[in-house]
Order: structure tokens, then sequence, then C-alpha cells
């Protein structure tokens, strides 16, 4: 039994790279596992970890959750510190989730140095485990390079075996920087590159959707377009005349205003618009609720200030969730034509 620890930086975009390559471990015959020693939970309600859903349901695991993630962890996760036997019960439930697999992925916290206090840090975890690390990289500048060659330098030494990198989600504008330069840089290193992905709105891109269920409020119109990709948010907070170029130009836009602008809004609508978000729980004029029904663009009505509604975009979740296929193969894909699945394997194998 192999395993391998899927680690990165918080938005690099791990849990897609997990599901694809289960999936593709699947389809090549492996009995595929999935572990998380620590993980996040959404909220104060909800103490279970969205990707142990999404992998319990794709690799349709009987574990119960706290089996797959049997630590939890926030920010404050040394409020009420007592010494316990974490460790122990980490690699109990790690014993009942790899019995009769072939593979187990695990998965990696947010960052690799989350709950280094109680020595339950990725590097840590990964020794304990054996594990070959798979390291996601996610490309923002050359400073995101930097700190991938620092992981990957600790990592080996610290007798932790990196099978390779991946660049995930990369913008468009820095692909070929990624495969000329930074790629290059790893290799010379010693540290092998398995894959460059490019960025993928259908992926990277959260939905009208999602924007509701952090924003909240009444949907004035275009329920059916709900699942429309946002890629870009603009707000529209000057004159009518400033606003026409940013609108033409920005596709796939939500369109954040306040109720009372309806000459703005009208305007949205007549460009490439995902959804209208109109703000202060202000009802918009009548022409706006009956042209956007015309074009079927979402019309969300908060009860935020505009300000406000800007600070929640930051909760906005872009996960894949358990049962949306099109992400879900869209990761396979990924894995497909962008990875080295054969080297993978080939590691897996020996």
């Amino acid at each position: 039994m192999k395993n391998l620890y899927i680690m990165g930086t918080a938005g690099s975009g791990k849990t897609a790279i997990a599901v694809g390559l289960a999936l593709k471990l699947v389809q090549h015959g492996y009995k595929v596992a999935y572990f998380k020693p620590v993980g996040h939970s959404t909220g104060v309600k909800d103490e279970h970890d969205e990707d142990a859903e999404l992998m319990q349901e794709v690799l349709e695991l009987k574990h119960p959750l706290d089996i797959i993630v049997p630590y939890i962890a926030g920010p404050s996760y040394l409020s009420g510190y007592r010494q316990c036997e974490t460790l122990e019960r980490i690699l109990s439930c790690y014993r009942q989730v790899s019995n009769g697999a072939d593979v187990v992925l695990i998965g990696g916290a947010a960052f690799p140095h989350i709950m280094g206090c109680l020595g339950l840090d990725a590097v840590t975890l990964a020794k304990k485990f054996e594990a070959l690390v798979l390291f996601t990289i996610r490309i923002e500048n050359d400073f995101s390079l930097d700190e991938a060659i620092f992981i990957n330098s600790y990592l080996s030494n610290q007798g932790v075996r990196v099978l390779g990198n991946i660049f995930n989600n990369v913008p468009r504008p820095l692909l070929a920087k990624t495969e000329g330069i930074y790629k290059a840089i790893l290799t010379e290193r010693g540290y092998p590159t398995l894959g460059i992905i490019p960025q993928r709105p259908e992926i990277s891109s959260p939905t009208v959707a999602e924007f509701y269920e952090t924003l909240g409020g009444e949907i004035l119109a275009g329920e059916d377009n709900m699942d429309r990709l946002v890629e870009d948010v603009i707000v529209g907070a000057m004159t009518i005349e400033s606003a026409l170029g940013y609108l033409r130009r920005a596709p796939n836009k939500a369109v954040i205003t306040g109720g009372d602008r309806a000459d703005l809004a009208l305007a949205a609508l007549e460009t490439n618009t995902s959804v209208l978000i109109l703000t202060g729980g202000l009802y918009p004029d009548v022409k706006v609720i009956a042209r956007a029904a015309e074009k079927n663009v979402p019309v969300l009505l908060v009860h935020y200030d505009t300000f406000t509604t800007i600070e929640k975009l930051a909760e906005i979740s872009q996960r894949i969730r358990p049962r949306d296929r099109k992400r879900i193969a869209l990761a396979r894909e990924n894995i497909e034509k962008y990875c080295d699945l054969p080297a993978i394997l080939k590691a897996l194998a020996d």
C-alpha cells in the first residue's frame, strides 16, 4: 500500500487534484481511500470538513466523516488546549481508513504548518505515514515559486520524498512563464514538475448560486440561471458614463449597485452580466426586473449596504460539491490532459 500526501497552500486546488487523481486511480484498477488528518469546518454549526464529504461521495467510502477526518482545527484551536492523545487518534483512524486500500490519498490542511504546535503539521505527519508528497502550487507571482522551493527544500531536509509538484489553476498570462521559467528553476533544484494546469473558470469561478448562498436576500429574476459562472465583479458606484466602459469590457460578471440605481442596472443588463446584485434592500424600478426577466439574468436583492456586500464576497466558497458532476469531471480531465499520470502511477507501483 502507498500513501500519497497532497500538500499545498490555501487556494492551490488540493481538493480538485485529489478528486481528479482518485478517479483516475480507480479507473486504473486501484482501491483508493481518502484520509485527512486535520480538517477545517466552514461554519459554527457544521463541524464537517467539506473535502471529506466530497471524497466520501466520490469514492463511496463507508467510514463516517469523523474517522476520515479525525481532527477539525480552527484558527483558535489552542484555546482551552490540554494535552491529549491526538496523534494516537489520528493513527487509529488512519488504520481503519487504509484497511484494504491500495492507495491512500491524504489531504493536507490549508497550509502545511497548521497544527505544528502539537506536532501534527503536514510534514511531521507525512513522515509518520511514510508518504510520498505531491505539492500543489498556486502561482500568483515570483514569490509563489520562492514559497514552493522553500517548502520542497524543507520536505527534503526532513527526509520526506517529494514525488513532484503540480502548478494548478495557473492564470493564462502566467502560463508561458510557468512553463519556461518556473518549471525550469524547480528542475534545476531537483524538484520535478508533474503538471501545469491552466486556470479554468468552470472550476475556479463561483456560480451565481454560490453568491446567493453567501449573501442571501431575495431572487427577483433569473432563478433558472443560477448556475452561471461569475468571473469578475464590478461595483457600480460611479456615474453611468464612467461605468459603461467597465461594463462592456468585463465578461460573465457580477454587478453590485444600489437598488435605486436603475440607470446603471439597466446598462449592466445590456452587457455580458451573469448576475445583478442590488444592495441596501431597495427594490428596483419595475423596468429593471422586466428587462432582467427578458434576458434571463438573475437579480439578487440583498439587505446589506454595498460596502458590507463586497466584504462578504470573501466568504464565497468555490469548492467542488459532492453532486457537482461537471466540476468533478473537469477535475479528472485536468489530471488526464495536463499531468504526468504515468509518472505518478510508476511511483505508486514501485
